[in-house]
């Protein structure tokens, strides 16, 4: 293996492997680091790999929207057949429960608009007629199973919903970045796995490559973190902390794996539920199953961590809790006595929104903060980084005036200022894993 590269992506999930293809497409050798095994086997593994279109902000809704059509598209964007399988995207549509904490949608759906996302308003009747197995009482606020309240009705009927048809997943996170990766090797790219970063190399000043823990040093004039849970850590090694306004932490999440109710073929029937009332989100799983995490209500304790290999993971009362929840709106659904599902860390920034930026080292980039929202967004968050980078490393002073470009399907102009590492806390975020 050569010790000198163009650019080397310190990660192997879906944004880091698109990252590392996007750079081989222009041309450069790039090199993708990861410690695990193989490509896809940290977070990415563990994402529910929904695609969806509805986000707090407009910039969120214009990420989702042009990252939708790759994901459709998605073996002409590789330009190439994984022999070991290609992923599918499964369309189930997505409904979006309205609420007084997500001001009924009204921005939601203003951004919806703007990028001519079709959608459909509902009333209760509308609702029941699409899942006829939802109880369309009012919950909400959401509550902890040891509330007094919980599983009290505190309304006769929710405000309503939004339904968008074009919503789904992917049929495996983990193959998916597998796909990517052949792609990339296709295009020149290389990996190289079992392989611990321990330090950032620096010299005249700026990034000029990595040491691994078993003291090889491999350079390039470009290092890209997208190195998930771990990002901080890698950031740290770098020296880039002082300069970011919006910092990066662990945060643990449990999400939860049951049967669907008896005689309803869920994956036909059921679709993406997005449900503030209860506090979760669903979707229908392989296997006539139902997947059920927490959209991060007030109300749970979030569980950051301090070391990203050593922390709990194994399921705690919050799986319990996100279950009964989701019983409340499917009341038919069953709560097993043992627990299945996943356990892992997202990667959650300040805001909850990404940092896809440059840093105080030159030479050093991050694509870090994705916080279990940006999975669907992983190519045109590779396609960003490559404009990003070529524009940073010819010259441009980004932070002063921030690189723009035009997005493939949408032709919308993309300002990556709006990810900045300086921005304020950006008070239009759900500040919670919608993003």
């Amino acid at each position: 293996m050569s010790n000198k590269y163009d650019a080397i992506v310190i990660g192997a999930g879906i944004i880091g492997a698109c990252v590392g293809f996007e750079l081989a497409k222009r041309g450069k050798r790039v090199l993708n680091v990861d410690k695990l095994a193989a490509s896809g086997m940290g977070s990415t593994s563990g994402s529910c790999a929904i695609i969806r279109l509805h986000y707090s902000t407009p910039d969120g809704v214009a990420m989702a929207r042009e990252g939708y059509y790759y994901w459709l598209d998605w073996p002409k964007y590789l330009g190439t057949v994984d022999p070991t399988g290609m992923i599918k995207y499964i369309n189930t549509g997505c409904l979006v429960i309205k609420t007084e904490k997500n001001n009924y949608l009204q921005k939601v759906m203003t951004a919806l608009d703007k990028l001519h996302v079709v959608y459909e308003e509902l009333d209760t009747k509308g609702v029941k007629k699409l899942i006829p197995v939802v109880d369309t009482k009012q919950f909400g606020p959401p509550t902890i199973s040891s509330d007094p309240r919980f599983g009290q009705s505190t309304g006769e009927a929710i405000a309503g919903a939004i339904y968008i048809p074009e919503s789904g997943f992917i049929s495996d996170p983990k193959q998916s970045v597998h796909n990517v990766q052949i792609a990339g090797e296709n295009a020149g790219g290389k990996y190289l796995f079992n392989s611990q970063v321990a330090e950032i190399l620096k010299k005249n000043g700026r990034c000029a490559g990595i040491k691994l823990a078993d003291g090889t040093e491999i350079e390039a004039p470009v290092v890209v973190n997208v190195a998930g849970p771990h990002s901080y850590q890698i950031n740290q090694m770098a020296g880039v902390l002082d300069g970011m306004n919006i910092k990066t932490r662990p945060l643990k999440q449990e999400v939860c794996h049951v049967p669907a109710p008896d005689g309803i073929d869920y994956n036909y029937l059921g679709t993406l539920i997005s449900d503030g009332d209860i506090g979760c989100y669903s979707r229908p799983e392989l296997g006539n199953n139902i997947l059920i995490g927490s959209e991060d209500p007030e109300c749970d304790a979030l569980e950051y961590v301090n070391d990203p290999d050593g922390y709990n993971t194994n399921f705690t009362e919050q799986w319990t809790t996100q279950v009964m929840r989701e019983a409340q709106r499917i009341p038919k659904l069953s709560i097993p006595n043992q627990p299945s599902g996943i356990v892992d860390l997202y990667d959650a920034s300040d805001d909850w929104l990404p940092i896809y930026d440059k840093s105080d080292l030159p030479g050093f980039y991050m694509a870090v903060g994705t916080s279990g929202n940006q999975y669907k967004n992983a190519p045109v968050a590779g396609v960003l980084m490559a404009e990003l980078i070529a524009a940073c490393e010819n010259g441009h002073d980004h932070d002063r005036e921030p690189v723009k470009f035009t997005m493939h399907y949408t032709k919308r102009t993309c300002d990556i200022g709006f990810f900045s590492r300086l921005r304020k806390i950006n008070p239009d975020s759900s500040f919670s894993v919608i993003g």
